[in-house]
C-alpha cells in the first residue's frame, strides 16, 4: 500500500474520534489568549499519542514529530481561539459558553492537526525529518498569537524551512481545497479618531466647532485615500464602521468618535496610506476649527504565499485528492496572522472546503450560524498528514 493510501485509510479510521474532539472543542470555546483548557486538552492528547511538546506564549503548544533522520524541518500550524459571538445553531455540540463561539473554525483546525499528528506519528518510519506542530493562541486579536510565538522562537531551534496551514472555507464545497501563490489576504489596521470642541447650542453653531460636521466630512474625505491615492491594481479598503457622538436634537456634542479599518495587499502602500489618513484628518479638522486625535493601531501584515512552495504544495494536494478537487483560491481582504510567518519564512496558507449547499451548510465564518460539513475533518487531517510527510 502506498503512503497516500495508508494516510487515507488512517484518516477514515480515526474520523469519528476526531469529529468527537471537534465537538468537544466547539462546545467549550475560549477567547484569544485565554485558551487554557484548550491548551491543556491539546497537551493531553499529544501525551496520549506519545508526541513531546513545549509551551510558548502561555497557551501555545508546540509539538515535535520525528521521522527518519534528515535535516528536513517543516511546520504545520493550527489556531485555537474562538470569537465573542453568541451561537445560534441548534446542535448537540453547540457552545456551552455564553457569548463565545468557534465561529471561525479554529476547533476544526485544531482537530485536523491533532489527527494529522497521530497519523504522522504512526507512520513515522515512512517520512523524513522533523515536523513542528504549532497549536497557536490568539489569531483573532491583536497583536496576534503568531507574533508572540515568533518572538519566543517558534521559528528557531530547529528552524523550519517552511510552514503550512489550512483554513475552513464554507463557500467551498466539502471535498475541495484551493491554493494560490502570492498575496492572498490583506493586512488589517485599526483606525481610531477623536474629534473635540467645546460643544454648544445647535441654534448657535457659529460659537463652536461642529464635531458632527467634521466627522461627516471626514467619512467622505477618507474615501479619497483609496480611490485617488492607491494604485487601482493593488486591492485596498478603508471603511469607517462606527460613529459615536451626540445624544439629542439641539446640542452640538463636544466629542465625536470614529472607528474603522484599513486593509491593503501592499506593505509599502499600507504605511504610506497611514500618513495620508492622518493628513486628511488634520486638514479637515483645521478647516472646521475642531481638535482631532488620530490613532492607527498596526495589525496583521498581508499573507503572502510563497511562489515556489505553494505550487509544489498544490501539486501534492492534487496527487492526494485528484485534480478535480483542487482549485484556485480567490483573494480576500480579510486578515490572518499567518502573515507574520509568511513574512519570515516561506509559507503556504490554503482553504479547506467545508460547505454543503444540499445540506444547508453555507453560513460564513464569523456568523452565529457558522458550521461545517464534518467530512472536511477527515479530508483536512489526511491532507495535512500527507503534506507533512511529503512537502519539501
Amino acid at each position: 500500500m502506498s503512503l497516500d493510501q495508508k494516510i487515507k485509510a488512517l484518516a477514515v479510521s480515526y474520523f469519528e474520534e476526531y469529529r468527537s474532539i471537534r465537538h468537544h472543542l466547539h462546545a467549550h470555546p475560549e477567547l484569544s489568549y485565554k485558551e487554557y483548557n484548550t491548551s491543556a486538552f491539546v497537551k493531553a492528547h499529544l501525551e496520549k499519542i506519545g508526541i513531546p511538546y513545549t509551551v510558548m506564549a502561555e497557551t501555545g503548544v508546540i509539538g515535535i514529530l520525528k521521522g527518519r533522520p534528515s535535516d528536513r524541518v517543516i511546520a504545520l500550524r493550527a489556531d485555537m481561539d474562538a470569537l465573542p459571538i453568541q451561537e445560534e445553531n441548534d446542535v448537540a455540540y453547540a457552545s456551552t459558553v455564553a457569548g463565545v463561539m468557534h465561529a471561525c473554525g479554529h476547533d476544526v483546525h485544531t482537530s485536523c492537526l491533532l489527527g494529522a499528528a497521530r497519523i504522522l506519528h504512526e507512520l513515522r518510519d515512512e517520512w523524513d525529518g522533523t515536523i513542528k506542530l504549532v497549536f497557536q493562541p490568539g489569531e483573532e486579536k491583536n497583536p496576534g498569537g503568531a507574533s508572540l510565538l515568533i518572538n519566543e522562537g517558534v521559528l528557531e531551534n530547529p528552524a523550519p524551512q517552511h510552514i503550512i496551514a489550512l483554513h475552513v472555507h464554507p463557500q467551498l464545497e466539502v471535498g475541495k481545497v484551493s491554493f494560490a501563490p502570492g498575496k492572498v489576504m490583506a493586512s488589517a489596521d485599526e483606525i481610531y479618531i477623536n474629534i473635540k470642541s467645546k460643544g454648544g447650542h445647535a441654534a448657535r453653531p457659529h460659537l463652536t466647532a461642529d464635531t458632527i460636521l467634521t466627522a461627516s466630512q471626514l467619512v467622505v474625505a477618507l474615501q479619497q485615500v483609496v480611490s485617488r491615492n492607491n494604485n487601482p491594481f493593488s486591492p485596498s479598503v478603508l471603511s469607517i464602521c462606527s460613529i459615536q457622538g451626540g445624544h439629542t436634537t439641539n446640542v452640538i456634542p463636544s466629542e465625536v468618535k470614529l472607528m474603522g479599518t484599513f486593509r491593503a495587499m501592499d506593505e509599502t502602500w499600507r504605511f504610506a496610506a497611514h500618513e495620508r489618513i492622518k493628513d486628511i484628518c488634520t486638514h479637515t479638522a483645521e478647516s472646521t476649527g475642531a481638535e482631532i486625535n488620530v490613532r492607527i493601531d498596526v495589525g496583521y501584515p498581508s499573507v503572502i504565499n510563497d511562489a515556489v512552495l505553494t505550487p509544489k504544495t498544490k501539486q501534492l494536494a492534487t496527487a492526494y485528492m485528484g485534480e478535480q478537487e483542487v482549485g484556485e483560491m480567490e483573494l480576500s481582504m480579510g486578515a490572518e496572522d499567518f502573515g507574520y510567518y509568511s513574512q519570515k519564512i516561506p509559507g503556504c496558507f490554503f482553504r479547506l472546503g467545508t460547505g454543503n449547499l444540499s445540506k444547508g451548510i453555507s453560513s460564513g465564518v464569523h456568523t452565529p450560524t457558522f458550521d461545517i460539513d464534518e467530512k472536511g475533518i477527515e479530508i483536512g487531517m489526511g491532507l495535512m498528514a500527507w503534506l507533512g510527510a511529503q512537502s519539501k
